[in-house]
């Protein structure tokens, strides 16, 4: 179970976000975003040592507010080969220095985000320890268990996650809204969906995965 810790980040999440977002293929803006904190959820870590958090945050800075979907991994120590996919490092108060990666290239995400979308792990409130997120809503229609081991790339549309049989897990980095986010997206055989707040002060639905077969990708 994943311990919410009431303390103090430095820098926060949100400005670590700031200056990596506008690095990213999928980034929407053209200079420095304005980001809030809009929704998100958590997953558990089974051994304990990673922190999991799917994370959407708005940015205001142009005409328009886009939402984006950033998943993050939270380590104690460097990650091995990931040099390329750390957003940055702050202070915990709790738990002292932490390594933040975008969690497409972390093992341990990969692998509960399969097991969200089988059904096999239960989204978290991304607030309140040991509480389940019934925002979250998975599906899942492929046949025999969803590899873990994926390899990330990102394009203008989001980042795909493939594993080596040709599965894909597209996730929808700028997610939508959409009234029929309860069911998987047309040709997809998994889906993962959740729902984040607009400037406005009132909560959306939209999917943020989608899973496509080796035949669909």
């Amino acid at each position: 179970m994943a311990v919410i810790h009431r303390t103090t980040l430095k820098p926060t999440k949100l400005e670590l976000l700031t200056s990596w977002l506008p690095s990213r293929p999928w980034y929407r803006g053209a200079g420095e975003p304005v980001l809030a904190k809009a929704g998100g959820f958590r997953l558990d870590d089974p051994q304990g040592e990673v922190g999991i958090e799917f994370m959407v945050v708005t940015d205001s800075s142009g005409p328009q507010p886009v939402a984006y979907l950033v998943p993050l991994a939270y380590r104690g120590e460097p990650l091995d080969g990931a040099e390329h996919a750390l957003v940055g490092t702050m202070e915990h108060g709790v738990l002292g220095q932490r390594w933040a990666y975008d969690g497409c290239h972390d093992p341990v995400l990969t692998d509960r985000l399969a097991a969200l979308v089988e059904g096999r792990a239960q989204a978290q409130d991304q607030n309140v320890s040991d509480a389940p997120d019934p925002d979250v809503i998975n599906s899942y229609s492929g046949e025999g268990r969803l590899s873990g081991d994926f390899t990330a790339t990102d394009d203008e549309d989001g980042t795909a996650l493939t594993t080596p049989q040709g599965t894909t897990l597209r996730l929808h980095r700028v997610p939508q809204p959409a009234p029929d986010s309860r069911l998987p997206p047309q040709g997809a055989v998994g889906h993962v969906s959740g729902t984040w707040e607009t400037p406005e002060g009132t909560r959306t639905a939209g999917v943020f995965a989608a899973l496509y077969g080796a035949d669909q990708a």
